[in-house]
């Protein structure tokens, strides 16, 4: 398996393994030679859409660094497949210690992953015939955004601005600390590069009004209802892109959709998804 790794994720990893292990893995010294050799299944008890597995991989690379002894992991499926039960993910081979030192930080992400993954998939197929796009947030577990958006892209969505740095989305209190829409707005366009686009949340249509004024890209409609939502995008016939955000739920996401937004973004899929169930077997 061939993937490249932004730092902020090997360090990551490394920093959960050395929370894990600390000094040592006590129960693994002391009941296991050091010359154990072993090969363990990766399987899932349940049904789900499968992410993870470059970021699985690495867990065992790092320990085998760390100890001199590596783990070859072989995957028999490929992320974004979707599995049932019983089915196996990878085989992994190598040092006995390393296996079970990188065992529980390993499939603690892979479940993670696959938990988003298989949580967004639900997301996407409700809307899946619709011409709309569903995308995550900034609402991810610290220092796991790029693997929790990874795994939100694996499931068929797509990922909203990765950080405070990549897009202009002027939200509710940034409005009140400028001003106005409109004056927030002024200030960005004077800073901003030209070809970066300007995003406003609005909660209501005066609101809706203004910012369409004020010469935005994308508007943010934020908690409204689907009323409402139907009639923004009305009055903003193509002009914008419509982004409905807030309180997006799978009973709700095909209503919203169906008012015609072009994008749908829900927090939901990261900070709400269940980790999948999934072990690790020694043979």
């Amino acid at each position: 398996m061939s993937y490249s790794f932004p730092n902020s994720v090997v360090d990551f990893i490394r920093s959960a393994l050395t929370e894990d292990i600390g000094h040592g893995d006590i129960t693994t010294s002391l009941t296991v030679d050091a010359g154990a050799i072993a090969e363990a299944n990766v399987i899932t008890k349940e049904a789900l859409v499968l992410a993870g597995l470059p970021f699985f991989a690495l867990v065992f690379e790092l320990v085998g660094r760390g100890v001199g002894r590596g783990v070859e992991v072989r995957t028999l499926r490929e992320d974004g497949t979707v599995l049932v039960k019983g089915d196996k993910i990878a085989r992994v081979s190598g040092s006995t210690r390393s296996l079970l030192m990188g065992e529980r930080v390993a499939l603690n992400i892979l479940q993670r992953l696959s938990g988003i993954a298989t949580l967004t998939h639900s997301f996407v197929n409700k809307v899946r015939d619709l011409p709309v796009k569903v995308v995550d947030t900034r609402k991810t577990t610290p220092n796991m955004r790029y693997m929790e958006k990874y795994a939100v892209r694996v499931g068929g969505g797509g990922n909203h601005r990765f950080g405070l740095y990549d897009c202009v989305l002027i939200k509710d209190n940034h409005i009140k600390a400028a001003g106005g829409i409109t004056k927030a707005v002024e200030r960005v366009r004077r800073g901003v590069p030209f070809l970066m686009k300007v995003e406003v949340e609005v909660g209501n249509m005066e609101q809706l009004r203004e910012a369409l004024k004020a010469g935005i890209d994308v508007v943010m409609l934020d908690n409204m209802s689907i009323d409402e939502m139907t009639q923004a995008v009305a009055l903003v016939n193509k002009r914008v892109t419509v982004e409905a955000s807030g309180n997006v739920t799978l009973d709700n996401i095909r209503q919203i959709a169906l008012t015609g937004v072009d994008i749908i973004s829900s927090g939901y899929l990261t900070h709400s998804a269940q980790a999948a169930d999934i072990s690790m077997k020694i043979i």
